[in-house]
């Protein structure tokens, strides 16, 4: 009975230990998305003006860090602007440097007892989340809540390692895994990889060491592998192997790392008794070599990482194959926790398909117009790229719409994918409407009357100019923009039915070209206000927005009808 209430104590006691940690890392997460929503387009904004050169660069990545308390947040959004070109190689990498010094500042903060101020900052927090009616008040209100919870989190910790060092299976396995300094860093590289952030287990090989439960030793070992481990996630979530020069930040990343810790591990002995000369306290040693072992390294790796990134240009080159038009350009996946930038990211991707569209329908009616077969087939192809994008967007959106927005920025994610529903439904008629059409076209060997042709091409360039005033329309938000391009949609209505009126009257007069197409003419008219109908669809939500549809609305209905020749209908 002894043994079992002995086992059921050192099973709670492990659950607790266990609890601590998962609240430790959702501290982390709660302070990362909260610090990303409230100033993330800030943040980027940091990162991008501070590359004039990598001595700014670090400054800047130690400063971002210390905001997200994730260097591998910071590294993701470095990578992700030297993939766009936003940034060169070198201040990138001085931005994870930067970065990896930013995580030991905020772990020195941890390493001293300020957990009392936790009560005060949950109650902060909450209220801030409860009450504030800004977004931005209710995100930071979120960032006080993740510290409170950290610090919540360590004191925990310390309680459970208290009740720990006593149990006696603990006591003994524990020797055995940590006997080995290589081991130790392979288990610290493992455990900060799974948890994605080298902070959360520097604070747990902090909590053991200061319950005597690790020797100095396995301290600095577990601390060297975690940093390593911090490595891996950048990599693996950042760099794109269809494109080896995305992978060169992170790359240089881990092999900075590498670096450092194959020397901690072979200079242990000297390195512990260095460090225990200058701090005899546990937990604060295992602070200050985090510090150190970072410190040292951007001081190794800063002055020659030109050097650096010239190897790194060689061993992984610019591919030189042509871009696949179906991968998206601009969703920065890093860019999701700030909705401002992430919107921002959609609105670039959604232009790039309203041009492939756009372009699909300009060079439509020359395939229509000159029979031209290859220009149909090269055509149709894009359709399938402009279907994947649109899925992209439509995806990368939901995502942000996951997390809580203010009114404004649901409104706007609302309007890009209504935008991008339309343009598929564009790209949908150009490929299977009128590009039918001019197959059919193509296969009879039919030729429009000289009339009928040009009646035709101004029609097609009205809707043209309008798809570029629809754009301005969706980038502006603009309420005369949107009533001048519900205004062209009554004006294209009256030119359809006038175009259709002239078409009729040449069928009267025994036009034989007009005879042979008149099919094909009415349905080209027919597809092509199809095409303008969805494009003018943008203007209803700016104009629903500022109080003006109703309006705009009745003038639609009382416009003057346009009566057809008898017997001639739609």
């Amino acid at each position: 009975m002894a043994l079992c209430a002995s086992c059921s104590r050192e099973a709670l006691a492990a659950l607790d230990l266990i609890g601590a940690v998962a609240l430790l890392l959702w501290g982390l997460h709660m302070v990362q998305t909260g610090v990303m929503r409230a100033c993330g387009a800030e943040v980027r904004m940091i990162l991008a003006s501070a590359l004039n050169n990598r001595f700014t660069a670090f400054l800047a990545g130690a400063a971002v860090t210390a905001l997200l308390q994730s260097s591998t947040a910071t590294t993701l959004i470095a990578t992700a602007l030297a993939s766009g070109g936003l940034v060169a190689l070198v201040p990138g990498l001085a931005i994870v440097l930067g970065a990896n010094v930013g995580t030991s500042v905020i772990v020195q903060i941890l390493s001293f007892n300020i957990s009392m101020a936790a009560p005060a900052l949950l109650v902060i927090g909450v209220a801030a989340f409860k009450r504030g009616q800004r977004t931005r008040t209710r995100d930071l209100g979120r960032v006080a809540i993740g510290v409170g919870l950290m610090l919540l989190a360590l004191r925990s910790l310390t309680d459970s390692l208290a009740t720990v060092e006593h149990a006696s299976l603990f006591r003994t396995l524990l020797p055995i895994g940590t006997d080995s300094a290589l081991l130790c860093a392979v288990m610290g590289a493992t455990l900060s990889w799974l948890a994605h952030s080298s902070i959360a287990v520097v604070v747990l090989v902090m909590s053991l060491a200061s319950a005597h439960l690790i020797t100095p030793g396995a301290t600095i070992a577990l601390v060297a592998g975690a940093n390593l481990g911090s490595a891996i996630n950048p990599l693996l979530e950042g760099g794109r192997l269809a494109n080896p020069a995305s992978c060169r930040i992170p790359i240089g990343n881990l092999v900075n790392r590498a670096i450092g810790c194959v020397l901690v591990l072979a200079l242990l002995g000297p390195l512990t008794a260095l460090l225990l000369w200058v701090e005899p306290g546990p937990a604060r040693m295992a602070a200050d070599f985090h510090l150190a072992f970072n410190a040292a390294l951007a001081a190794a790796f800063l002055l020659p990482l030109r050097t650096v990134a010239r190897f790194l240009t060689y061993l992984l080159p610019e591919q030189s194959q042509p871009p696949d038009p179906t991968t998206p350009l601009y969703l920065d996946e890093s860019a999701i926790q700030a909705p401002a930038v992430a919107l921002a990211c959609a609105v670039r991707e959604t232009l790039r398909i309203g041009d492939m569209v756009e372009f699909m329908l300009r060079q439509t009616m020359v395939a229509l117009m000159k029979n031209d077969r290859q220009l149909v087939v090269e055509i149709s192809a894009m359709d399938d790229a402009v279907d994947r994008l649109n899925e992209a967007v439509k995806l990368y959106v939901t995502q942000i719409t996951r997390q809580a927005l203010d009114p404004q920025e649901a409104r706007r994610a609302l309007e890009i994918i209504t935008f991008n529903i339309n343009l598929e439904h564009v790209g949908d008629i150009v490929d299977r409407n009128l590009l039918e059409l001019a197959a059919k076209k193509i296969r009879r060997q039919l030729q429009f009357s000289s009339e009928g042709g040009l009646e035709l091409a101004a029609f097609h360039r009205d809707v043209l100019a309008n798809f570029k005033l629809a754009f301005g329309v969706f980038i502006s938000g603009d309420v005369a923009l949107a009533q001048q391009l519900l205004n062209e949609k009554e004006r294209l209505r009256m030119a359809e039915l006038a175009a259709a009126e002239s078409h009729f009257s040449r069928l009267r007069a025994g036009r034989v070209e007009s005879i042979e197409t008149s099919s094909l003419h009415l349905d080209v008219l027919r597809d092509l206000r199809r095409v303008h109908s969805h494009i003018c669809s943008v203007a209803y939500s700016i104009l629903e927005a500022s109080g003006q549809l109703h309006r705009a609305q009745v003038s639609f209905d009382q416009a003057t009808p346009v009566t057809l020749p008898s017997g001639v209908s739609f």
